[in-house]
């Protein structure tokens, strides 16, 4: 039983799809947990109102997709 592993056999295809997406979903999520804490502290614990909250989550939003969106790869 033990002779019948050979390393570098096994797809792993699964496993590298499924890290991805984890990495993804960190990422993103966080993201989003920061925008929402942001709009929050800055409605109810700051003199900015809504409008001062809203923007600056937009803000923070926008800058955030543009700093963690996929890098296209380098080509070869």
């Amino acid at each position: 039983m033990a002779g019948d592993y050979h390393r570098g056999e096994m797809d792993i295809h699964e496993q590298v799809a499924t890290y991805d997406a984890f990495g993804k979903m960190t990422k993103w999520g966080s993201l989003a947990i920061a925008v929402l804490l942001t709009f929050i502290t800055l409605l109810f614990c700051t003199p900015a109102g809504f409008i001062g909250a809203a923007g600056a989550a937009v803000v923070l939003a926008v800058l955030g997709v543009v700093f963690l969106r996929e890098k296209a790869a380098p080509a070869h």
